[in-house]
């Protein structure tokens, strides 16, 4: 396996690019440490699939270097990188059986047939195919062709890195909890690099040991599920990890203190600038529901079976809230922010709140 480098990476599909609008990926400057699952995670076009192109070979970035364990393979073919990719839709032989499928990437690096053989039926068995051996692939549904898929890249000894572009987009519901859970286990026994590109925030949470937030082009943050949901250091991420997203409310700030409307929140501890305009960000788990501190006005309730999402109005500012299902809502609703569930913002980006964990206030 190996540790994947991207060295000031940035790519622009048009020539002669002007201004940072031009680059549909922004600089990237980051290491994938070896054995590692991550997501790339993000929206339709913030740029996950060109840096997955860019580390498979698929796509030479404009700018930057990329090494893998320390080799600049900046210049070289995808073969040359010994990459395996799967793509949002299998790539299968379909003339060949499941076996020939798996077999045919070691017959073309002239593997000795006996060991073909070892590797192939061994791998058949962690795909859970090997009942399917001698079926034609034409036959199979798309799960299944995705497996073979998989399969092809973990037959190879030799492989770097295993990227995955969107692999359960055309796979039945059902399935995708089941494979998602296959990979996780594939993972922990083999110690394989992957990299798995997906804009579905629980197949991110739930695959991955570090999720790579991705937006506009950019890397907002890295980092483990817990980190993104508490600590979110980007309100795009706030926004885009959890159901609901985290509530983002314009603040005044003194010192400790910060001022919605007529509405004093006291924050863990006063950002370092002399600044007023700020955000404040709480998810909606943060959100104490009682008959003491803020008022508020409901305005739905929204019954999920084990709990209710209940959305009011404080300030004349929507915000979201989670209560327990036999909670009671008061007939006069007041509400309470969690200290540990405040975060602060300054022009989108999260500061430091004596947690060391956000950055310097511009």
């Amino acid at each position: 396996m190996a540790r994947i480098e991207l060295d000031h990476i940035r790519h622009a599909y048009g020539e002669r690019p002007k201004s940072e609008a031009d680059y549909a990926l922004k600089e990237v400057h980051h290491t994938f440490v070896d054995g590692s699952a991550y997501a790339l995670l993000g929206p339709s076009g913030c740029g996950k699939t060109t840096l997955l192109n860019i580390i498979s070979g698929l796509l030479r970035a404009s700018e930057g270097r990329l090494r893998f364990n320390g080799v600049d393979v900046t210049e070289l073919s995808t073969q040359e990188r010994n990459i395996a990719q799967v793509f949002q839709f299998p790539v299968v032989y379909d003339t060949m059986t499941v076996y020939d499928n798996l077999a045919f990437p070691l017959r073309n690096r002239g593997v000795a047939e006996s060991e073909v053989d070892r590797k192939v039926r061994e791998t058949l068995e962690i795909i859970d195919l090997a009942s399917l051996a001698d079926r034609r692939a034409a036959g199979l549904g798309a799960d299944q062709k995705q497996k073979i898929s998989l399969g092809r890249g973990l037959v190879r000894s030799d492989v770097n890195a295993i990227l995955f572009d969107e692999p359960l987009t055309v796979i039945d519901p059902q399935m995708k909890w089941v494979l998602r859970s296959q990979l996780k286990q594939l993972h922990r026994r083999y110690g394989f690099t992957m990299v798995y590109v997906t804009h579905d925030q629980t197949e991110a949470l739930t695959f991955a040991e570090k999720v790579v937030v991705m937006y506009d082009g950019q890397i907002v943050q890295i980092g483990t599920p817990d980190e993104l949901f508490e600590r979110p250091s980007h309100t795009f991420v706030g926004y885009f990890i959890g159901s609901p997203g985290m509530n983002v409310l314009p603040v005044g700030v003194e010192g400790s203190r910060a001022r919605l409307g007529n509405q004093i929140i006291e924050l863990p501890s006063a950002p370092t600038a002399a600044r007023q305009d700020f955000e404040l960000g709480i998810r909606p788990e943060f959100v104490r529901l009682g008959r003491e501190g803020m008022p508020v006005r409901i305005e739905k309730i929204e019954d999920t079976g084990r709990r209710k999402i209940v959305r009011a109005e404080l300030e004349g500012r929507e915000i979201a809230l989670i209560a327990a299902e036999e909670e009671e809502i008061p007939a006069e609703p007041h509400v309470t922010f969690a200290p540990e569930g405040i975060n602060l913002y300054a022009d989108s980006w999260r500061v430091d709140l004596g947690d060391g964990a956000g950055r310097p206030v511009r």
